[in-house]
């Protein structure tokens, strides 16, 4: 209920009523008898079982979702968005209002057409009729709901005897002969039974009618399960009886040629006028449903700031909180479609019609993915009252309701899925005000950890091997490069942890860590960089570095490569510069920015810096050094060097090559093996033996045999100076030559690109 709403409506004023009314719609009168004479007396009862069993379904659904939470208005919309999200919440709010709004005109149509029948002379008024009838029902709505409540009584007293008056004529006629004989389909191939079931099947939906009044229930998790069961059994009920008694009343020309006129024709005491008034009184019953649900779905949007436009229809009636605003704006959409409906006649509107009731269907089908969601997640906070429901019913609703939603029409069913799903991507693309929870994560917490259960049960080999890469990046905003290369090294093909140290007391920082956790998930979004946070506290960066590399994980997805950025010389690492990852808290909000000054933990030495790397090392890990001094220009011509130099880096160096091209920007980008030999009788082997690595590796790369006698690094320059990115294979120094590897690590990354040095552990095999 709305939080400040004066309504105060029980079970039967505030759900039943506005159910069944739009249950026992024109339908009834108009079609029933069509689909007996085509269908059979057996087709028909199987056609409203299976019909009544998807909405059975959906309120079993409706059920669950409703006693398990606080709900509010918006009904439908306020039960999806509160389990699936704003994103599906909005989209299908959206286009619910829009197909309530239109039905408005819709069932005034119908009314009309169905008067003008009974009563020809009042054809020539037919556009006069429409709006009077328009705004009689937007007076009604607008006075209050209560007033609407009190109309929808007298509506269903006329339609109470409308129906009594038919049933009865026909008991009075009922033959066992014209049972016998119409209990078998017509065999007309033009009504073959799935095509008269979507015509017959709106017959059996309306229960939105009554769960669009949820703000004004005064026990909404109690009124809207009883109710709406309520007025399903009765509906089932009503039409059931009528498929017998018409069967036997009727021969089946009658049935199929005068559908309404033998109901009219039949009624006890020849008051067919009777019956002309439950038409009247079952259309204009759902044109008020129709007006009383839309604006509350419009209010509910607004309120919940989906989209700022529609802000304005958030306020309601200063007491009521009926949404007045949304009621005038969905008035003014009846009287235009009414205004374009008597120029343009009924081809328009009978293209919008089946988009209209494929709107209502694609609700029912959201209302049974979230009740699914809801079970299969299994949240703690899924309690719902209402017991006699399992995950499995909601599965097979929703696969009901689309299944329904392509027997009646699939040209119509494709294009409201179409703007449903661009609904979806509007919404999604804006950054969201609204701020409620989304129980679809249980859902997948729940299939993660089965399958992380599963993956920590099955052996790891070479042949399954992908990458699981640590990055140590601090403040992501200030090492972009850095973990752009790292994201694109993973290749779609495995995972990224996003390494952040904050040095300090975990007392001080623990704070801090959940904004620097923030910050890093908002980068990743911002650059649609798919990644996993990690940020720890440590008393120094050493501690830091031996924490994450040990307690980095996703279960049994452990890292395999360890990224570092280059650092230069070994030394002190300043804020800014390249391959720099340590952090240190500055205490400016948002802002954990990256240096060392010399002061206790700070990263001052190439010694450290190695030692991380070889604790890597002893962790089985790869290990990868990024010297990245810019990002390749969008859309240009790449080319990606590998300098093979034996096959203990070599394999993970064209795998890491292969991930590379796998990104959107590097799908053209041509990969060269390199390989320097010393001599001219070195050349064919060596040609021969990257052809045959090449062909066995089953990659696509070009390779390249250099003679030359010169140092690696002079060999180096003067061919891969122009590449985009070069991966190059090291070895760990003794400790006595660490200065010298660093120096020599300097002299290949001067004046080039993008540098990448691989250090292999040997658990994964190019070959397989």
């Amino acid at each position: 209920m709305t939080e400040d709403s004066g309504n105060k409506f029980g079970t039967f004023a505030g759900v039943f009523t506005p159910s069944i009314l739009t249950i026992l719609g024109a339908i009834m009168f108009l079609r029933a008898n069509f689909i007996i004479g085509h269908a059979g007396i057996i087709g028909a009862l199987l056609i409203l079982v299976i019909a009544k069993s998807i909405t059975g379904l959906t309120s079993l659904s409706v059920s669950a979702v409703s006693t398990n939470m606080e709900v509010r208005g918006g009904g439908a919309y306020f039960m999806i968005s509160r389990v699936l999200g704003p994103q599906f919440g909005g989209a299908i709010g959206v286009a619910l209002f829009f197909a309530q709004a239109l039905s408005v005109p819709f069932y005034i149509l119908a009314f009309t057409e169905a008067l003008t029948s009974s009563f020809p002379a009042l054809a020539p008024h037919s556009f006069l009729i429409m709006m009077i009838a328009a705004s009689a029902l937007f007076a009604v709505s607008y006075v209050g709901t209560s007033w609407a409540i009190k109309a929808q009584y007298i509506i269903m007293a006329i339609l109470v005897i409308a129906i009594i008056a038919f049933m009865g004529g026909g008991l009075r006629d009922f033959s066992a002969e014209t049972f016998r004989m119409n209990l078998a389909p017509s065999g007309d191939p033009k009504y073959s039974f799935w095509v008269v079931f979507a015509i017959y099947f709106p017959a059996v939906t309306g229960i939105l009618a009554g769960i669009n009044m949820s703000g004004d229930l005064a026990e909404p998790s109690k009124s809207i399960p009883r109710g709406t069961f309520l007025a399903i059994g009765v509906g089932f009920l009503v039409y059931m009886i009528q498929i017998v008694i018409s069967g036997g009343a009727y021969d089946r020309n009658t049935l199929i040629e005068q559908p309404y006129a033998s109901l009219q024709n039949g009624a006890l005491f020849g008051a067919g006028f009777l019956v002309a008034a439950g038409v009247v009184a079952a259309t204009l019953s759902s044109a008020l449903g129709s007006y009383l649900g839309a604006p509350r779905i419009l209010q509910a949007l607004a309120k919940d700031k989906i989209l700022p436009a529609i802000g304005f229809f958030a306020k309601g009636k200063t007491g009521t909180d009926e949404p007045q605003r949304g009621l005038v704006l969905t008035a003014g959409i009846t009287f235009s479609v009414l205004l374009f409906a008597s120029q343009a006649g009924d081809k328009a509107l009978n293209l919008v019609a089946p988009v209209i009731s494929m709107f209502f269907l694609y609700t029912y089908g959201m209302i049974n993915l979230a009740a699914f969601i809801e079970g299969m997640g299994h949240n703690p906070s899924f309690r719902p009252r209402f017991k006699l429901f399992h995950w499995s019913a909601a599965l097979l609703g929703a696969f009901g309701c689309l299944a329904v939603t392509l027997l009646i029409n699939v040209v119509a069913a494709v294009i409201s899925g179409l703007l449903m799903a661009l609904l979806y991507w509007y919404i999604t693309s804006r950054r969201l005000l609204a701020g409620f929870g989304d129980a679809r994560r249980g859902y997948v917490y729940t299939a993660a950890m089965r399958n992380l259960q599963l993956l920590s049960d099955m052996d790891e080999d070479s042949r399954n091997w992908r990458p699981a890469a640590l990055v140590f990046c601090g403040n992501p905003n200030s090492r972009e490069l850095l973990v752009r290369y790292a994201n694109w090294l993973e290749g779609g093909h495995g995972v990224v942890y996003m390494a952040n140290i904050l040095v300090g007391s975990i007392e001080e920082y623990a704070s801090h860590r959940k904004m620097a956790i923030r910050q890093m998930k908002e980068f990743c979004r911002e650059n649609d960089i798919d990644a996993f946070p990690v940020v720890v506290v440590a008393d120094n960066v050493n501690q830091g570095v031996v924490m994450l590399l040990q307690t980095a994980t996703l279960g049994s997805v452990s890292p395999n490569l360890a990224i570092f950025g280059w650092t230069a010389g070994g030394g002190a690492l300043a804020e800014g510069r390249k391959g720099d990852f340590s952090v240190r808290a500055e205490g400016r909000k948002g802002d954990f920015s990256v240096r060392a000054e010399g002061r206790k933990g700070d990263f001052s030495g190439g010694a450290d810096y190695i030692g991380h790397l070889r604790i890597a090392k002893s962790l089985d890990m790869s290990l990868v050094l990024l010297s990245v001094t810019a990002l390749p220009v969008i859309d240009s011509d790449k080319r990606i060097d590998i300098w093979w130099r034996g096959e203990s880096n070599g394999g993970l160096m064209v795998l890491l090559a292969y991930l590379l091209v796998q990104n959107k920007g590097w799908l053209r980008a041509k990969i060269r093996i390199l390989r320097l030999v010393q001599s001219e009788a070195g050349r064919k082997p060596s040609e021969g033996a990257l052809l045959g690595l090449i062909d066995a590796a089953r990659v696509d790369a070009i390779p390249e045999v250099i003679v030359d006698e010169r140092p690696f690094v002079k060999v180096f320059h003067e061919n891969s100076a122009d590449a985009t990115c070069v991966l190059v294979g090291f070895e760990l120094p003794d400790e006595d030559k660490e200065q010298q590897w660093f120096s020599y690590q300097e002299e290949i990354i001067k004046n080039m690109g993008t540098v990448i040095f691989v250090n292999s552990s040997g658990r994964e095999d190019l070959l397989a």
